[in-house]
């Protein structure tokens, strides 16, 4: 009698064409080759396969189907040959668009931001991960009610369909509204407890770095290689959203805070941006930053700009910097600069090359900070000696007749307590 055998069934994958359209008007929302290679690293995230691309130079777009009318004909009969189900554009649409391009080639149509949402909600694990996907996904939805008409009923499963906010909406604005409201009074708790939170490691003087980077570029196996994290780390582009903090101990026992962030890329959708805002200001919170950029990526100097340009939005200024080089397994970052930085170091955080570089340079900063103290501790003066313990760096301590004799280093707003 033959065993039963249990066989996992795959679902189809969704069949994708990508369209994109070059045009100076466009500005940062014009499509190009990477950005077009971008967007097929996102499908492939996403849990679909590409199977043409089309990129399309006009000097503007065609109000009624972005592209022209020409090539709309040339994306039906792809989809036909190629047997997909969708289209989607590396540009934002409009509804009226986006409906227009339904009915002429019987397909799915959506957008590099839909794509994207999709993504954060797949992702998402955590409470606040989910609120702030659902969030961005109705202000979404609510800026294109008008024109949409019956595509937006069309919430089964799939790209551009999923997510917490999945349920079946009506194309109400009241009802979408209410939504939103009670999402961001959800938010709100949240965003108090994860203040909580970071005023308890502010009061605890535990120093704080947030790494950040360019999604896929190594943040979460840095952290991993770093502290045994155990983040989730994968070859996809936002592997990872919801924030993980956990402390480091240096080689000369100094300790910090490392905080892994969600990934930046280009054209990332306003609405993500304010509803992810709670998550991304861990890097605005944090003592100093940590840049981690993909050296083997061609366009990782457009990568660092874009990371630097999103910082700016969350007004992250003035912090101690260290780039990382990452990947010099894979790619040289022999020719790599950064001169908006304090360090740059190269490495690679999955073979923890020059790791221990960064270590010691982490160790250097925080002693820079700190006050070194030899001093005689009567016994009565045990309860400074804690204080030392607990913000501060014991270095040795020596029982005598007299008392304490301690070697230590301090933050200065606990040097005058304790002196």
């Amino acid at each position: 009698m033959e065993e039963n055998k249990l066989k996992t069934v795959e679902q189809p994958r969704d069949r994708v064409v990508l369209v994109g359209l070059s045009s100076p008007v466009l500005k940062a929302d014009s499509a190009d080759e990477e950005s077009m290679d971008e967007l097929a690293a996102l499908v492939e995230t996403a849990g679909a396969v590409s199977v043409a691309t089309v990129l399309q130079n006009l000097p503007s777009p065609n109000p009624r189907s972005f592209i022209g009318e020409g090539k709309v004909a040339e994306i039906k009969e792809l989809i036909g040959s190629t047997e997909a189900t969708m289209a989607i554009f590396d540009n934002d649409l409009s509804p009226s668009q986006i409906r227009t391009l339904e009915d002429i080639t019987g397909a799915t149509v959506i957008d590099r931001s839909a794509l994207i949402l999709d993504i954060f909600a797949k992702h998402a694990t955590t409470s606040e991960g989910k609120i702030q996907v659902e969030l961005a996904q109705l202000r979404y939805r609510a800026s294109r009610l008008v024109g949409l008409g019956a595509s937006l009923s069309r919430l089964g499963g799939g790209i551009g369909t999923r997510g917490p906010g999945e349920k079946k909406l009506e194309s109400d604005r009241r009802l979408i509204r209410k939504r939103i409201t009670a999402l961001k009074e959800e938010l709100s708790q949240v965003e108090k407890h994860r203040e909580l939170l970071r005023t308890g490691r502010t009061r605890g003087k535990m120093k704080t770095a947030a790494i950040v980077g360019y999604t896929n570029a190594g943040k979460s196996t840095l952290l991993n290689t770093l502290t045994g994290a155990g983040v989730l780390s994968e070859d996809k582009l936002f592997a990872t959203l919801d924030p993980t903090t956990r402390a480091l101990t240096l080689d000369d026992g100094q300790q910090i805070l490392l905080t892994d962030t969600v990934g930046f890329i280009r054209k990332l959708p306003h609405n993500l941006v304010e509803a992810f805002k709670s998550t991304l200001e861990e890097a605005k919170y944090a003592d100093y930053i940590i840049h981690v950029v993909d050296c083997s990526n061609p366009q990782a100097e457009q990568q660092m700009e874009v990371v630097y340009d999103t910082l700016h939005e969350l007004e992250v200024q003035g912090k101690k910097t260290i780039t990382l080089f990452n990947k010099v397994d894979v790619g040289a970052a022999i020719r790599m600069r950064d001169s908006m930085v304090d360090h740059t170091l190269k490495v690679s955080a999955k073979t923890g090359d020059g790791l221990d570089e960064l270590k010691a340079l982490l160790g250097k900063i925080l002693s820079e900070e700190q006050i070194y103290v030899e001093k005689l501790f009567g016994y009565q003066e045990a309860g400074k000696i804690q204080l030392i313990r607990e913000y501060g760096q014991l270095l040795s301590e020596e029982y005598t007749d007299s008392g304490i004799m301690v070697k230590a280093r301090v933050p200065q707003e606990i040097h005058g307590k304790i002196m």
